[in-house]
């Protein structure tokens, strides 16, 4: 990733309805959230939210795919990880034991949940 698309990406989250629009979509992956049910959720005109819709995608950090007359949205996830991977890649000068409180607590947040066993 270049600095320009780190900083296109930072810049399109800067803003709280777009920041709260990405989360929200991330909460709904795989699947995604139709426009009108994001807008329901984050109560935020449709109109409003196309606009900040449409500054996530030139960001390439939501995807959309139409679905007879809606259009679902996701939470492009490599993309974030990119951001993600370019903003810590050369972390800790070297040093991984300063950087591991920050990988552990992704860890944490993205660990799949265990099943419970069903008791018969």
């Amino acid at each position: 990733m270049e600095t320009e698309e780190a900083v296109l990406a930072l810049a399109a989250l800067s803003q709280p309805t777009r920041l709260e629009a990405f989360r929200t979509l991330v909460r709904h992956e795989p699947e995604g959230l139709a426009a009108g049910d994001l807008a329901r959720q984050l109560e935020v005109p449709p109109n409003t939210l196309s606009a900040h819709l449409s500054i996530l995608t030139r960001a390439r950090l939501v995807t959309s795919e139409r679905h007879s007359r809606s259009i679902v949205y996701r939470a492009n996830l490599a993309e974030f990880r990119d951001v993600a991977v370019f903003l810590l890649r050369d972390c800790c000068g070297g040093r991984p034991d300063v950087c591991e409180p920050v990988v552990e607590s992704l860890q944490a947040c993205c660990s799949p949940k265990r099943k419970e066993r069903s008791r018969a």
